[in-house]
């Protein structure tokens, strides 16, 4: 076949995760640094296009577009994604790693993607790139994270869960192909799909608020953020407070979108039954 088939896709993942697990503690921040600096640069990217693009529909099937290259170049260049890693799950319900070495693994590449996705937000910041039309991509990279910032605690986390559900969609597509054209449509769609949807990842707002936060401090970012329809009490509250409490039902959504709606359900169903045959 020219493909993997489902089965052999979670056989893969149980081997993934092990492997996954027993990357070196150095090596899981640096390869989470990376793939924080991918998602950022697609944040960025994604925000460069669609700023002067006043319907919400195209703006978001543009993003989505230019968005899925971030997890190509996680998954081919190389990177350790937080969100992907709920994977991991597989392995561990099936007994091949413990649920210690998994956390691990998720809180090193979490603080490896932090700082991955933070770091391109300050350089970004300090490029003046923030400053293109007229500063109008300032004000949309504020109004875009101020909205983020402050949405409520279940809507986060049901948008990071159906987010998550599709990006694991795709990592696990991915993997079934064998050649890098298959992996790049298996990613293509999904992600797509879920950035058109308007859904929520943690690492892309580790970027997309951060960006707002710093964008903020120039007060021709603040008039052109309000002149787009931001609140001025939307933007006063934006702080890295209301930054780090945004991402707990975000991450939270990530992890059972992921973990459990893809990793368990297809652990479940190909894997348990493998074992009774």
């Amino acid at each position: 076949m020219e493909f993997l088939t489902p089965p052999e896709i979670a056989e893969g993942f149980v081997e993934t995760g092990q492997k996954k697990a027993g990357l070196s503690a150095v090596n899981q921040v640096i390869l989470g640094f990376a793939a924080g600096a991918f998602v950022a640069f697609a944040s960025a990217g994604t925000n460069s296009a669609v700023h002067t693009i006043e319907s919400v529909g195209l703006s978001k099937a543009l993003s989505g577009a230019l968005f899925s290259t971030a997890l190509m170049l996680i998954l081919i260049a190389g990177g350790e994604l937080f969100t992907g890693n709920c994977l991991m799950v597989i392995a561990w319900v099936e007994g091949k790693i413990s649920l210690l070495s998994m956390l691990r693994n998720w809180i090193l590449v979490y603080v490896g993607n932090f700082f991955g996705s933070v770091f391109l937000a300050c350089l970004i910041s300090q490029s003046g790139q923030l400053e293109f039309s007229g500063g109008l991509l300032g004000g949309f990279t504020l109004r875009q994270a101020a909205y983020k910032a402050e949405l409520p605690f279940l809507g986060s986390f049901l948008m990071g869960l159906l987010c998550n559900w599709l990006v694991c969609a795709a990592v696990w597509a991915a993997a079934a192909a064998r050649d890098i054209a298959g992996k790049v449509l298996a990613i293509f769609f999904p992600i797509w799909l879920f950035v058109s949807s308007g859904f929520e990842h943690c690492v892309a707002n580790m970027y997309y608020i951060p960006a707002g936060i710093l964008a903020k401090d120039t007060p021709l970012f603040v008039e052109r953020a309000a002149a787009m329809g931001a609140a001025p009490e939307s933007i006063a509250s934006l702080s890295w407070g209301s930054f780090l409490t945004s991402l707990l039902p975000v991450t939270l959504g990530n992890v059972v979108g992921g973990g459990f709606f893809v990793g368990f359900v297809y652990w479940l169903v190909y894997l348990t039954g493998r074992k009774q045959k």
